[in-house]
């Protein structure tokens, strides 16, 4: 279906024409009528699938003919800083006809950033992206005018939950009008997440979209390996010297430092993401990877949802994540909107109890890939058993790339086909270019 086909402003469609978007994705087919109908949703989708452009262009559209007195009229509430920098950036681009300001509202240490948003949330803006933390802050100073909000919307609710922001949510909730619209997004929907959204919506409408399903684009190979040989698998792979832009997820802030360690020794173009970077440094470091100055960025699960970065090369899980939605999460960094990606995944003894409810989740027993013979044969993956599983038959997959010995000379790049653009707009005013639908 095409972005002109339904109701939204002109203005709207003016913006989504001169960013080349023409036909919607199916969680925007779905949700986008039913938000300029004026009902409450809950929203199962994952990353990927257009959410952002889901939620933003009803609401933008619902915005086009207020006069504006001052008052915040739409907050959208997320997990993480990243992802409220992101989203206002998107609703930049989206709202590039209309009158309409927006700011992202997130924490760290800068007092300038403080000052900016205060500013901002006093003096008079439309839109609000925030983290449910630092929102409180603000409204734990009483300057906060939240009485007008005709728009709350929740993204990636299952993950603030996990955080531990759930009686933040609430809090926030208090402040605002009952007769609001609230629009619910959750990649999951644990009973959690329903029970939130009896608390905080009224006969919402439900939209599932391919739930935890990792995109067909992505060739996941799978590796099961002993700790000690990680390092040496993880270096082997970067000899291919054609892989432009690869992230790396690890469980942790030390192994993430080890990693970054080892590559920069091997001469590779790499940089890490943590939570013991200040917010000034996550910003750069972001910034230099999307630009493609830094060609391989190690990372905790910060990055794993809700962070649109194009033409990701290859994802790789040198730990497996501790939940099975997260693996979807994280290799839906590679292959996005219907491009093709690698996503690698190293499995020890201890994770393979973690990876069979991958297996289960996603409906599939993957084979697995033979190691190079210069590090020798990996642990058994045993499915059904304590650790793993059965009796360990398995099929053993040659992993056929011209670093690994026994098989035809294959690159890892991926296909090298277009991506769409993020739809944001530079401080110069320059537009976007074509693509089939928006983020």
């Amino acid at each position: 279906m095409r972005f002109t086909e339904i109701d939204l402003a002109p203005e709207v469609l003016d913006g989504i024409e001169t960013m080349g978007f023409e036909h919607m994705t199916p969680i925007q087919e779905q949700a986008i009528p039913a938000i300029l109908g004026h009902k409450d949703m809950i929203a199962c989708a994952q990353t990927g699938t257009g959410k952002t452009a889901a939620f933003m262009l009803p609401v933008l559209s619902e915005l086009v003919d207020y006069s504006g007195n001052g008052k915040i009229r739409a907050l959208v509430v997320v997990p993480t800083r990243e992802l409220a920098i992101q989203i206002e950036q998107q609703i930049q681009g989206f709202s590039y006809f209309l009158d309409v300001s927006s700011v992202s509202v997130y924490g760290g240490n800068n007092a300038e950033n403080w000052n900016n948003q205060k500013r901002a949330l006093t003096q008079g803006v439309d839109v609000v992206v925030t983290t449910p933390g630092r929102l409180i802050q603000h409204l734990n100073l009483e300057y906060l005018d939240l009485s007008e909000i005709e728009f709350l919307i929740l993204d990636e609710a299952d993950r603030m939950l996990d955080m531990g922001f759930l009686d933040d949510i609430l809090k926030i909730s208090k402040y605002l009008p009952n007769d609001r619209q609230t629009l619910m997004f959750s990649a999951t929907m644990p009973r959690k997440i329903r029970d939130l959204a009896k608390q905080l919506l009224h006969d919402p409408v439900e939209i599932t979209i391919e739930v935890s399903k990792p995109a067909t684009g992505i060739d996941q190979r799978i590796f099961s390996v002993y700790n000690n040989q990680k390092l040496p698998l993880l270096q082997d792979i970067f000899k291919d010297d054609s892989l432009s832009s690869v992230i790396i997820f690890s469980s942790t802030k030390q192994k993430v430092k080890e990693i970054t360690s080892t590559l920069k020794r091997k001469k590779i173009s790499v940089s890490e993401i943590h939570s013991d970077l200040d917010q000034l440094e996550r910003e750069n470091t972001l910034r230099s990877f999307r630009n493609k100055q830094t060609k391989v960025l190690v990372a905790t699960d910060i990055l794993s949802r809700g962070i649109d970065i194009e033409k990701i090369d290859m994802v790789i899980n040198y730990d497996v994540p501790p939940d099975p939605e997260d693996y979807v999460h994280r290799i839906g960094r590679t292959a996005r909107a219907e491009q093709k990606g690698i996503a690698i995944t190293f499995v020890n003894e201890d994770d393979q109890h973690k990876f069979q409810r991958i297996e289960r989740m996603v409906d599939r027993e993957y084979e697995f890939a033979v190691l190079p013979a210069e590090l020798g044969e990996g642990p058994k993956y045993e499915r059904n058993s304590k650790k793993g599983g059965k009796s360990g038959n398995y099929k053993n997959r040659n992993f056929k790339s011209k670093n690994f010995k026994g098989g035809p000379k294959k690159s890892f790049s991926r296909n090298k086909n277009k991506t769409r653009p993020t739809g944001q707009r530079g401080s110069g005013g320059n537009k976007p270019g074509k693509s089939s639908s928006p983020n």
